[in-house]
């Protein structure tokens, strides 16, 4: 039954695709993860649930296990796989350090 759950997931407004992840698959991608999250091939950029991280980068299948059933993800970013979910999060940065002069990655994405 934990894979029909409704996960509790929210996106950044400006979400970060990888170039594996077109438009059109998005909102079917979307609609996966919040019931049937098994996913393959979709890795997710997220806010860390642990205080002292700033991102997690999570298989899309993790949120699968009754460990995420009541978390609630913000999500950031969607790729492909997790080398580009790695890129992502150095555009993140890139931005974060031109934005704001530091690398405080959860002030700047939740602002």
């Amino acid at each position: 039954m934990a894979s029909h759950m409704i996960r509790k997931l929210t996106y950044h407004p400006k979400l970060y695709l990888g170039n594996g992840i077109s438009g059109k698959k998005l909102d079917k991608i979307k609609k996966k993860l919040h019931t049937r999250p098994f996913l393959v091939n979709v890795s997710l950029i997220t806010i860390a649930s642990n205080p002292k991280e700033q991102l997690d980068i999570l298989d899309a299948r993790q949120i699968a296990q009754p460990y995420y059933k009541d978390l609630e993800l913000y999500v950031v970013g969607i790729a492909s796989d997790h080398e580009e979910a790695v890129t992502l999060v150095e555009q993140i940065v890139k931005e974060c350090l031109k934005e704001r002069g530091d690398c405080a990655l959860k002030e700047y994405l939740l602002c």
